[in-house]
């Protein structure tokens, strides 16, 4: 009875000690050996988006249910533009990976941001009829700087895990 209990004790720390090691594994870079291009985490290329004055802009509150769009925080992050989808699939990202990050973004996949710890944001217009009418620009910059490590300005929210990034600044004048 003894030797059952101090096995099924064993095998709960086991247990616990496998999910706090594959949670923190989460937060690391997928295969840091893949280096972005032209620019480093303390030494970014440059910088995209502005700061809004506030979180949302007037056409993402009037497209909100009940005029009340989700939270979000203004924030500036650090990190490598990446095609989100190749990321998460194959953890494709850095130098090595531009020409084909660059036509993925052409084609339409989702646009990222890498931080040095391992966390990916989707980047995404913050302005949304304009984004939904194809007014927008942000794409044409990302695909510019794919690969390359960027100070990105916009807007913050998280939802069920999924975190994005909302830039402001990229309606086509």
């Amino acid at each position: 009875m003894l030797k059952r209990k101090l096995g099924v004790l064993a095998g709960l720390l086991l247990a616990s000690m496998v999910t706090v090691y594959a949670a923190d594994k989460g937060k690391e870079l997928l295969f840091p050996d893949l280096t972005p291009e032209k620019s480093t985490f303390d030494k970014p290329f440059g910088k995209l988006g502005e700061k809004p004055a506030t979180p949302w802009s007037t056409t993402t509150v009037a497209a909100a249910v009940d005029g009340k769009p989700l939270p979000g925080t203004v924030s500036t992050m650090v990190g490598e533009v990446v095609d989100y989808s190749c990321y998460l699939q194959v953890g494709k990202h850095g130098e090595k990976h531009r020409d084909c990050g660059q036509k993925c973004l052409k084609n339409g996949q989702p646009m990222g941001l890498l931080t040095k710890g391992g966390d990916l944001y989707l980047l995404m217009e913050e302005e949304h009829n304009p984004r939904r009418d194809g007014m927008t620009n942000l794409r044409e910059a990302c695909i510019e700087h794919m690969a390359r490590v960027m100070e990105v300005t916009g807007t913050y929210s998280e939802v069920a895990g999924t975190k994005a990034l909302f830039v402001t600044g990229y309606v086509k004048k």
